[in-house]
Protein backbone atom coordinates (compact mmCIF):
# COMPACT_ATOMS: atom_id res chain seq x y z
CA UNK A 1 0.00 0.00 0.00
CA UNK A 2 1.65 3.36 -0.92
CA UNK A 3 0.38 6.51 1.01
CA UNK A 4 -2.17 8.32 -0.49
CA UNK A 5 -4.09 11.51 0.03
CA UNK A 6 -8.11 12.39 -1.32
CA UNK A 7 -11.18 13.72 -0.10
CA UNK A 8 -13.73 12.44 2.47
CA UNK A 9 -17.36 13.70 2.59
CA UNK A 10 -19.41 13.78 4.69
CA UNK A 11 -23.34 13.10 4.99
CA UNK A 12 -26.10 13.54 7.02
CA UNK A 13 -28.12 10.48 6.55
CA UNK A 14 -27.72 9.98 2.99
CA UNK A 15 -24.20 8.54 2.49
CA UNK A 16 -25.34 5.64 0.49
CA UNK A 17 -27.26 7.30 -1.58
CA UNK A 18 -25.06 9.86 -2.23
CA UNK A 19 -21.88 7.18 -2.79
CA UNK A 20 -23.99 5.00 -5.36
CA UNK A 21 -24.82 8.15 -6.96
CA UNK A 22 -20.98 8.55 -7.50
CA UNK A 23 -20.82 5.29 -8.63
CA UNK A 24 -23.05 5.50 -11.61
CA UNK A 25 -20.86 8.91 -12.95
CA UNK A 26 -17.75 7.51 -12.14
CA UNK A 27 -17.54 3.89 -12.37
CA UNK A 28 -15.87 1.86 -10.08
CA UNK A 29 -15.76 -0.25 -7.38
CA UNK A 30 -17.88 0.88 -3.99
CA UNK A 31 -17.26 -0.86 -0.65
CA UNK A 32 -19.61 0.14 2.60
CA UNK A 33 -18.99 -0.65 6.11
CA UNK A 34 -21.99 0.60 8.41
CA UNK A 35 -21.58 1.79 11.93
CA UNK A 36 -23.10 -1.03 13.40
CA UNK A 37 -20.70 -3.70 11.75
CA UNK A 38 -17.82 -2.00 14.11
CA UNK A 39 -20.47 -1.22 16.86
CA UNK A 40 -19.31 2.40 16.34
CA UNK A 41 -22.30 3.91 17.51
CA UNK A 42 -24.81 2.99 20.82
CA UNK A 43 -27.30 4.60 18.75
CA UNK A 44 -29.95 2.11 17.04
CA UNK A 45 -30.81 4.61 14.79
CA UNK A 46 -27.59 4.73 13.10
CA UNK A 47 -27.09 1.25 12.89
CA UNK A 48 -27.56 0.60 9.23
CA UNK A 49 -25.36 3.98 8.45
CA UNK A 50 -22.60 4.17 6.51
CA UNK A 51 -19.25 4.74 8.97
CA UNK A 52 -17.16 4.36 5.86
CA UNK A 53 -17.59 4.17 1.83
CA UNK A 54 -15.14 3.90 -0.28
CA UNK A 55 -14.94 4.82 -4.31
CA UNK A 56 -12.00 2.93 -6.57
CA UNK A 57 -12.32 4.34 -9.94
CA UNK A 58 -10.67 2.22 -13.07
CA UNK A 59 -9.21 5.85 -13.96
CA UNK A 60 -7.42 6.08 -10.29
CA UNK A 61 -9.99 8.20 -8.73
CA UNK A 62 -10.85 7.42 -4.86
CA UNK A 63 -13.26 8.99 -3.34
CA UNK A 64 -14.62 8.35 0.43
CA UNK A 65 -17.25 9.43 2.37
CA UNK A 66 -19.76 8.54 5.47
CA UNK A 67 -22.83 10.11 7.26
CA UNK A 68 -22.05 12.46 10.57
CA UNK A 69 -22.85 11.18 13.29
CA UNK A 70 -26.47 12.33 15.27
CA UNK A 71 -23.47 13.85 17.83
CA UNK A 72 -21.27 15.69 15.59
CA UNK A 73 -22.51 18.41 14.11
CA UNK A 74 -22.81 19.08 10.17
CA UNK A 75 -23.28 21.88 7.59
CA UNK A 76 -23.82 21.07 3.84
CA UNK A 77 -20.72 23.03 2.26
CA UNK A 78 -18.34 22.35 5.04
CA UNK A 79 -18.86 18.64 4.84
CA UNK A 80 -15.29 17.74 3.61
CA UNK A 81 -11.88 16.34 4.98
CA UNK A 82 -8.58 15.21 3.35
CA UNK A 83 -7.51 12.29 4.26
CA UNK A 84 -4.44 10.58 4.19
CA UNK A 85 -3.85 7.07 4.34
CA UNK A 86 -1.21 4.53 4.11
CA UNK A 87 0.08 1.10 5.34
CA UNK A 88 2.31 0.01 8.26
CA UNK A 89 5.12 0.92 6.02
CA UNK A 90 4.30 4.49 6.01
CA UNK A 91 4.06 4.74 9.44
CA UNK A 92 6.62 7.01 10.16
CA UNK A 93 6.11 9.44 7.08
CA UNK A 94 1.74 9.71 8.03
CA UNK A 95 2.49 10.15 12.00
CA UNK A 96 5.19 12.92 10.63
CA UNK A 97 2.78 14.62 9.04
CA UNK A 98 0.30 14.24 11.43
CA UNK A 99 2.60 15.89 13.89
CA UNK A 100 2.68 18.98 11.31
CA UNK A 101 -0.21 19.23 10.84
CA UNK A 102 -1.68 19.40 14.33
CA UNK A 103 0.82 21.88 15.35
CA UNK A 104 -1.20 25.01 16.09
CA UNK A 105 -4.55 23.09 15.03
CA UNK A 106 -7.14 21.26 17.45
CA UNK A 107 -7.36 17.66 17.68
CA UNK A 108 -10.79 16.03 17.66
CA UNK A 109 -9.55 12.44 18.11
CA UNK A 110 -6.11 11.41 18.96
CA UNK A 111 -4.33 9.01 16.12
CA UNK A 112 -4.86 5.91 17.87
CA UNK A 113 -6.28 1.94 17.12
CA UNK A 114 -9.82 2.47 16.16
CA UNK A 115 -12.43 -0.27 16.52
CA UNK A 116 -11.23 -1.86 13.10
CA UNK A 117 -8.02 -2.07 13.58
CA UNK A 118 -6.02 0.51 11.91
CA UNK A 119 -4.83 3.70 13.67
CA UNK A 120 -7.14 6.44 13.11
CA UNK A 121 -7.21 10.19 14.06
CA UNK A 122 -8.94 13.94 13.16
CA UNK A 123 -8.10 17.12 13.26
CA UNK A 124 -8.22 20.52 12.21
CA UNK A 125 -5.43 22.23 11.05
CA UNK A 126 -4.36 26.02 11.93
CA UNK A 127 -6.25 27.17 8.88
CA UNK A 128 -9.46 25.42 9.30
CA UNK A 129 -9.09 22.42 6.84
CA UNK A 130 -10.12 18.77 8.49
CA UNK A 131 -7.81 16.26 8.10
CA UNK A 132 -8.36 12.22 8.70
CA UNK A 133 -5.55 10.18 8.92
CA UNK A 134 -5.27 6.23 8.94
CA UNK A 135 -2.78 3.90 9.11
CA UNK A 136 -3.26 -0.02 7.87
CA UNK A 137 -2.59 -2.11 11.07
CA UNK A 138 -2.13 -5.35 11.21
CA UNK A 139 -4.80 -7.35 10.68
CA UNK A 140 -5.56 -4.96 7.12
CA UNK A 141 -2.34 -5.32 6.10
CA UNK A 142 -2.49 -9.23 5.75
CA UNK A 143 -3.70 -8.73 2.51
CA UNK A 144 -1.24 -6.09 1.09
CA UNK A 145 1.96 -7.33 -1.07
Amino acid sequence: MTARLNPYLGFRDNARQAMEFYRSVFGGELTMSTFGEYQASEDPAEQEKIMHAELETARGYTLMGADTPSTMPFTAGDNYSVSLSGGREDDAELRGYWDKLADGGEIAMPLETAPWGDSFGMLTDRFGVSWLVNIAGAQNAQGEQ
